[in-house]
């Protein structure tokens, strides 16, 4: 029975609040090397893997990023040393050029999902890089870059 409790009592301490996880890395210069990786490490335990979650990403950029959208690669590793790619497309303006998102006099802001009601496999550490899947070496005009893992109600 304590155990039982123990259990319950976790459950509602992970995702008492609707964010589990929320981290932005700042661009240096705003300009994102393509070798340039954002990393995000997020411990679970195994509370955790009884919650389902939902995976975004932010993205902040200046008002002079010159294109309609970004592209993302994201690799998520596994605490047993697995891993999963994924690529993102992020649309930042509409056909006429206007920015989605916040926008402010500087910067506009903007969140995706990368994955909807997900569970976690596995007890322990996962690795999220963050990495832009852009034709140009240097990218112009990302502020910064953010995992947000919010808890499904």
């Amino acid at each position: 029975m304590p155990i039982a409790l123990f259990l319950v009592v976790g459950m509602m301490v992970s995702c008492e609040m609707s964010v589990f996880y929320d981290e932005h890395k700042t661009i240096k210069d705003n300009v994102w090397n393509i070798d340039d990786k954002m990393v995000f490490n997020v411990e679970v335990d195994s509370a955790d893997m009884l919650e389902r979650y939902n995976f975004l990403i932010d993205l902040r950029n200046t008002r002079e990023y010159p294109y309609s959208n970004a592209f993302l690669f994201i690799k998520t590793t596994f605490p047993n040393g697995g891993y999963a790619l994924d690529t993102m497309e992020c649309p930042l303006t509409d056909p006429s050029g206007k920015w989605y998102g916040k926008v402010s006099s500087s910067h506009v802001d903007n969140r995706f999902y990368l994955r909807k009601d997900i569970i976690f496999p596995q007890e322990g550490m996962y690795q999220f890089e963050i990495f832009h899947g852009l034709r140009d070496t240097n990218v112009v005009g990302i502020k910064n870059v953010g995992l947000r893992i919010e808890c499904v109600e």
